[in-house]
């Protein structure tokens, strides 16, 4: 006799994940590990009800092809209300400063939406389905615009008691220096961010310098461009150090535009890291793997942590 075995369908977790950017928004259905109908709209810049009405209405359409997909998970740039029903602000989206986002989706949707930071988001994604996947603690950091990152422990966010646990980009490293967009001088995102690499190599070039043309004039000998995104990485590496003593994750996992650099980028980052840790503890650090998916699966994935 046979026993017949459920389909795997049956056991799948489907949900819809929304990620939210300056200039797009992604949603995606992941069933199971797989990703379905990807789709990427601009970002409207005409204040935050557009915004909503076009996250909405990717959400309507997307059930009417999935009914299965009743979770909904929607990540966002900036950081979120103490009880993750809205977004303080998001300074690279038109007019996205005290969104009541949750409520918002829900009046349009007739349900209730989870709210999580972009960064939080792909820091789950990386943890759950790539870089990081089968370890028991990792940090993702996101090293673009700006600088993100989440912690994941035991597969869950960890938020901290204020809920601002893995502002990555924030702490202080360099007393004194630069002021960041929360107003704070000398913090990470403000001297090793794409942002910051592209203002101080304009500055030492005496000429407008992308962040992509520094690191360019930097593997080609160039010693003012060289010097500039060496300082940024050792900075990173120096940051993700102190990490590693204050926490003792298992891996870091690294994404982002500036990243995507590759081999350059990470073996200086790697030096300065081992440099400033390897008398504690071993520093682990991995290249992201979902790329551009990270955002939607890891909002979609938390559509079901809640």
């Amino acid at each position: 006799m046979t026993t017949q075995q459920p389909q795997r369908e049956q056991t799948q977790r489907v949900s819809i994940g929304v990620d939210v950017g300056g200039t797009k928004i992604a949603t995606g259905v992941l069933r199971g590990e797989e990703l379905h109908d990807r789709h990427v709209q601009p970002t409207p810049e005409t204040g935050w009800p557009a915004v909503l009405d076009a996250i909405a209405s990717q959400i309507q359409l997307l059930q009417a092809q999935h009914p299965d997909a009743v979770a909904v998970g929607v990540g966002v740039p900036g950081p979120l209300t103490a009880d993750r029903m809205g977004v303080k602000f998001a300074p690279n989206i038109y007019g996205f400063t005290d969104v009541p986002l949750v409520a918002g989706l829900r009046e349009r949707l007739g349900q209730t939406v989870v709210l999580e930071n972009d960064a939080k988001a792909a820091a789950l994604a990386e943890a759950g389905l790539g870089a990081a996947r089968g370890t028991s603690s990792s940090v993702y950091i996101t090293v673009s615009t700006g600088i993100g990152s989440g912690i994941v422990i035991g597969g869950r966010i960890w938020r901290g008691h204020n809920g601002v646990a893995g502002e990555f980009g924030h702490v202080t490293v360099l007393p004194g220096g630069p002021v960041s967009g929360a107003g704070l001088d000398g913090a990470l995102e403000a001297v090793a961010s794409g942002t910051a690499i592209a203002r101080d190599a304009s500055y030492a070039l005496n000429r407008e310098v992308s962040t992509a043309e520094a690191f360019a004039l930097a593997q080609t000998g160039n010693p003012q461009a060289r010097r500039v995104v060496e300082q940024a990485m050792k900075h990173i590496g120096v940051a993700i150090a102190d990490i590693q003593k204050l926490l003792d994750p298992e891996v870091f996992v690294i994404g982002g535009g500036v990243a995507a650099v590759g081999d350059y980028f990470f073996e200086n980052v790697n030096k300065a890291a081992q440099e400033y840790g390897s008398a504690f503890a071993p520093v682990e650090i991995r290249r992201a793997q979902l790329a551009g998916d990270a955002g939607v699966i890891g909002a979609a994935l938390s559509a079901h942590e809640g």
